[in-house]
């Protein structure tokens, strides 16, 4: 990457403010606005088409870094696309050790806070699957219940994006892919996302899209997640397309499983009570029970207490059992080659907090197809659509306006 194409960079570590936002000038002016640079591809190897198997080098077509990592389904799908991870960070100790175990290689260090954004190797793309309990509906409930702050208030995570936003100022990646909970658009009443959008298209002049999209037309697990993907310079991008039918869960699951996995009797009346209870109050509560061929509800980091939301039906006076680590790990999209190094309650932990890496597979193929392609002169040409479907396009929108950037210091 040519660095004489930078603007102004970040020159001090990420400061503490207990305002929301702090905005500081920076210590270099920035430079004046230029005129568009003849193409230059950013890669420079071709890559295999999604579905082939690519031939990944120590030099890839792209860097890549893989902020709030987890156990690395970012790391597969943007390896997958013949780019190498040049830096990882998660700062639960349990994620390292699966993320360790299965990317060796990969230089991967603890909380992302702790380090100055110069120490963080120069990368094209930046991916981060940022801390999605502060905004999640059942994070959110939780947090009300106990008097607790939610989104950006949350101190302990609901901060992170703004250090994604100070490495963005520093470094200008090419292009960035963020993923969050559905309920990110709405939380707030629209007001976390909406400055989360113009932090990235006002305050650093990346050209952002974003997209709902629902993960059961690639696994069986009703799993809706947002994407945000955003580029340095106007470039064509399309959102890659989704088969109509989904696989079912009959395709992920075991034929002997232990029995461990199996409801006791206590547990299994305690669940069905609680489920009755609910449903005479109206709520919607319970537990959610399937078979071979249905798909699952949504695998949640809490899945390990009880297993509720997804329940396998073993016929007639046999309890139902829960989905064990490895199963989880095919739900999630993962390949049988992922290994499993943790406890079956950390890997329940893991699974139900990661991406579902065929899902993000797609979109990475599609945003290096971006990169492949030329910057364009002008700004693509987007039409605003109303309220869309599930699994449509929400929106895609280019930055408002060029002013000048700002740096962000991340709020205490």
């Amino acid at each position: 990457m040519n660095k004489s194409v930078k603007q102004a960079k970040r020159k001090a570590p990420l400061m503490k403010t207990s305002k929301l936002v702090r905005k500081v000038k920076l210590k270099s002016k920035a430079q004046p606005k230029r005129k568009s640079a003849p193409p230059v591809s950013l890669v420079r190897e071709p890559l295999t088409h999604y579905g082939l198997t690519p031939v990944t080098q120590v030099n890839g077509s792209h860097r890549f870094i893989d902020l709030f990592c987890g156990i690395g389904g970012f790391h597969r799908a943007f390896e997958k696309q013949g780019g190498h991870c040049v830096f990882a960070s998660d700062w639960d100790k349990f994620s390292q050790v699966t993320y360790r175990a299965n990317f060796p290689n990969t230089t991967l260090i603890g909380d992302i806070t702790k380090v100055s954004v110069e120490d963080i190797p120069e990368h094209d793309v930046l991916c981060a699957g940022f801390p999605c309990q502060p905004f999640s509906l059942a994070g959110v409930s939780k947090k009300n219940s106990l008097g607790r702050k939610h989104g950006f208030e949350d101190e302990r995570q609901g901060n992170l994006f703004f250090n994604i936003a100070a490495i963005l100022d520093h470094h200008r990646p090419a292009a960035f892919v963020l993923e969050n909970v559905k309920n990110l658009k709405s939380h707030d009443k629209g007001r976390t996302f909406k400055i989360i959008h113009e932090t990235l298209t006002r305050d650093l002049g990346y050209h952002v899209y974003y997209r709902i999209i629902d993960a059961q037309s690639v696994v069986p697990q009703h799993r809706e997640r947002i994407f945000i993907v955003g580029f340095r310079e106007p470039r064509f991008f399309e959102w890659p397309e989704f088969p109509k039918d989904g696989p079912r869960l009959g395709e992920i699951l075991d034929s002997k499983v232990e029995v461990k996995y199996t409801l006791t009797d206590h547990l299994w009346s305690y669940l069905q009570n609680y489920a009755r209870k609910h449903q005479e109050a109206g709520n919607g509560f319970g537990f959610g029970l399937t078979n071979k061929d249905g798909i699952a509800r949504t695998l949640s980091a809490r899945y390990h207490k009880d297993g509720s939301e997804i329940l396998i039906d073993q016929g007639r006076g046999v309890n139902p059992r829960r989905l064990t680590p490895r199963e989880c790990a095919r739900l999630m999209g993962y390949p049988e080659s992922q290994k499993i190094v943790v406890s079956d309650t950390q890997a329940y932990r893991q699974f139900g907090n990661s991406v579902v890496v065929p899902v993000v597979e797609r979109i990475a193929g599609s945003v290096i197809n971006a990169l492949h392609e030329p910057v364009l002169e002008n700004e693509p040409l987007i039409m605003e659509l109303g309220e869309p479907k599930v699994g449509e396009v929400e929106a895609e929108i280019g930055p408002t306006s060029r002013k000048k950037r700002k740096a962000y210091a991340v709020p205490a």
